[in-house]
């Protein structure tokens, strides 16, 4: 608290006079978190489907990595071979997509 004196008027710096209502900083704290709720939501689900994509993604270059390997190691085998690699990949995918029905 500082006192001046300017000519006749005395004036106080008090910053001390300002009272806060406790009510209304927690109205704050709910208007932002209710703001911010919604946004984190969305992210972690668009993160969630982008995870689910890379992890399908991945899955299915291992598995055409595979399945190039085996036919090139024994070629008779291939139709048995490329059986297998196109249902593997279709499972892999499907992790996409259950990804994508689960977040919308």
């Amino acid at each position: 608290m500082r006192n001046t004196t300017r000519g006749t008027k005395r004036t106080t710096d008090n910053f001390d006079d300002r009272t806060v209502d406790p009510a209304a900083i927690v109205g704050e704290k709910t208007q932002i978190e209710n703001m911010i709720i919604p946004i984190l939501a969305e992210i972690g689900g668009n993160l969630h489907v982008g995870l689910a994509a890379l992890g399908a993604a991945v899955g299915v270059g291992l598995i055409g990595m595979g399945a190039s390997s085996a036919v090139g190691r024994n070629p008779g085998a291939a139709t048995p071979i490329l059986v297998q690699a196109i249902l593997a990949i279709a499972f892999a995918e499907a992790i996409v997509f259950y990804a994508l029905f689960l977040v919308k």
